[in-house]
């Protein structure tokens, strides 16, 4: 991974923790827990470098263990046809 550097978010949100998925010169993708407005969420965060500065390109929001849980199943459930034409491990 690349030298840490600040996450590119609004002074709105306090980060929690996160972690980088995914890092290139070009590209960035992590999973951020945030807290603003009194409110935690997990976030989902794709940026992409333009000129010296990053810039969102896509935000996924998950607000609780419920939302989680509405997400999670479609998308495992997906996986599965995924894996079964790529040869990934099954779920």
């Amino acid at each position: 991974m690349l030298s840490e550097e600040k996450l590119p978010l609004s002074d709105v949100y306090k980060v929690e923790s996160y972690k980088t998925i995914f890092r290139s010169e070009r590209w960035w993708e992590a999973v951020v827990l945030t807290e603003a407005f009194g409110k935690k969420s997990i976030n989902l965060y794709l940026w992409i470098k333009k000129g010296d500065q990053w810039k969102r390109k896509h935000k996924f929001v998950v607000r609780s263990l419920e939302e989680w849980n509405k997400i999670r199943e479609p998308v495992e459930s997906l996986l599965q046809k995924v894996s079964s034409t790529t040869g990934a491990k099954k779920f």
